[in-house]
C-alpha cells in the first residue's frame, strides 16, 4: 500500500537549477521521517539529504550550499532544491522514507523506497 512515486529529474547544463518531488501515499503518513539519496551507475547509494517529522534537516558536506530539502505536509511531499548543479551531481536519485519521524542518517533504516528519478548535469 505505501507508495513513494519521484519527479523532477531531467538534464540540465552545468550551473542550471532541479526541483525533485516526492509524493508519497499509502501507509505513509505525514510527519515521517524522509530523505533524498542518489547512487552513480556502478557505484553505492550515497545519503544526500534528510528532513524528520519535526523539520530537523541534514545534507551531505558535497551539497550543503547548493542543496535544499523541505517538505509540504498538506500534500504529504517532500522536495530537493538543488541549484548550481555539477556533472558530479548525475545520478538516479532516490526518495526514501521511515515509519517514525526520527530521521536516522543511514539508509538501512529507511523502509520505503521509490523507483528514482534519473538527473543528468552535462558540462
Amino acid at each position: 500500500q505505501a507508495q513513494l512515486v519521484e519527479s523532477g529529474g531531467g538534464s540540465v547544463p552545468a550551473g542550471g537549477s532541479l526541483r525533485l518531488s516526492c509524493a508519497a501515499s499509502g501507509d505513509i503518513g505525514s510527519g515521517k521521517c524522509m530523505g533524498w539519496f542518489r547512487q552513480v551507475s556502478g557505484m553505492g547509494r550515497e545519503t544526500v539529504a534528510t528532513m524528520s517529522g519535526g523539520g530537523v534537516t541534514s545534507l551531505v558536506e558535497s551539497v550543503r550550499d547548493r542543496f535544499s530539502i523541505s517538505r509540504e505536509d498538506a500534500k504529504n511531499t517532500l522536495y530537493l532544491q538543488m541549484n548550481s548543479l555539477k556533472p558530479e551531481d548525475t545520478a538516479m536519485y532516490y526518495c526514501a522514507a521511515r515509519r517514525s519521524m526520527r530521521c536516522p542518517w543511514s539508509q538501512v533504516e529507511y523502509n520505503y523506497w521509490g523507483q528514482g528519478t534519473q538527473v543528468t548535469v552535462s558540462s
